[in-house]
């Protein structure tokens, strides 16, 4: 799936119970080629990055690490799978999982604002 992350921002539509993104969290991203990144923030997320390698099919391959509200730092691995949802916008479905913590794996979705 071809697309340029440059400029957009995405929010969370659900997220698994052991996970620190919600509703409020909003990720701001950016791309050159295959490299991207992000910042993200809100809800329980006082401040968080991620950087991630973007496949030939377009699927993200991340790391991410943030400042939870309990001043926590947390990190975790990621793989994003892109689509367009029914009004056009795009989408990634996520499957990560923390590496600090206790370990657990978790599913969530992102949405472009």
């Amino acid at each position: 799936m071809e697309y340029n992350l440059e400029g957009k921002q995405f929010r969370s539509l659900s997220n698994t119970e052991n996970g620190e993104v919600d509703e409020y969290t909003i990720f701001n991203y950016h791309q050159e080629g295959e490299r991207v990144w992000a910042d993200y923030a809100g809800g329980t997320i006082v401040r968080g990055n991620l950087i991630a390698l973007r496949s030939t099919d377009g699927t993200l391959n991340m790391y991410y690490q943030h400042i939870n509200t309990e001043n926590q730092i947390m990190i975790g691995k990621c793989v994003s799978t892109p689509s367009l949802n029914s009004e056009g916008k795009l989408q990634f479905d996520e499957s990560w999982q923390w590496l600090n913590g206790d370990r657990s794996e978790g599913k969530s979705v992102i949405v472009e604002v």
